[in-house]
């Protein structure tokens, strides 16, 4: 019986070559016609092996059958891995989306921060302005005090120091109520 199938096996052969395929396509085909020979271990198997290595391809409807289930796992498999792997990309994209809406809750956070620092400046800047301004009036209060207190002593020389210091306020309250109107 085996002699008999051998013969079918050579006369349903056909150069693969002559497929028409192109040479990946020829490779594939070597190769899953190896695989079915390595797995199935029979009479028709060592002729599948035999005809592969020789550049055959057998057309018998067995040999056909027993190469498309093996293209069959094979695509089940590529199939499987590829399920997997897009799985792992949505898992991978969900992560950085997660991650991105973190990064941009966390920038949220910084920029309310840096807009509410900003504010401090701000407000400090114009309190440094405002009291570099009453510091120029201090200033001008002390200048004229001190001259006034200069007059005084050059007009009334003999006066008491209590007396003196006295007036000298007095006329300081009074200039300083004159200065606030006309500053205000």
């Amino acid at each position: 019986m085996s002699s008999s199938q051998q013969p079918a096996s050579d006369e349903n052969a056909v150069p693969d070559t002559q497929l028409g395929l192109t040479e990946d396509q020829v490779e594939l085909l070597r190769h899953g016609q190896q695989a079915v020979a390595a797995a199935a271990g029979s009479t028709s198997s060592r002729a599948a092996s035999r005809a592969s290595s020789q550049g055959l391809l057998l057309m018998d409807s067995s040999s056909l059958t027993a190469l498309g289930r093996h293209f069959d796992r094979v695509m089940q498999s590529i199939q499987q891995r590829l399920e997997y792997l897009m799985e792992q990309s949505q898992i991978v994209t969900l992560s950085v989306y997660d991650r991105a809406g973190n990064l941009i809750d966390n920038a949220d956070a910084e920029i309310a921060r840096y807009n509410d620092i900003l504010v401090q400046i701000d407000e400090l800047e114009l309190d440094f302005d405002r009291i570099s301004h009453i510091r120029e009036i201090v200033r001008g209060f002390r200048q004229r005090a001190e001259e006034l207190e200069r007059e005084l002593e050059r007009s009334g020389g003999g006066s008491s120091s209590s007396r003196r210091h006295g007036h000298s306020s007095r006329r300081s309250h009074g200039h300083s109520s004159s200065s606030g109107k006309r500053r205000a």
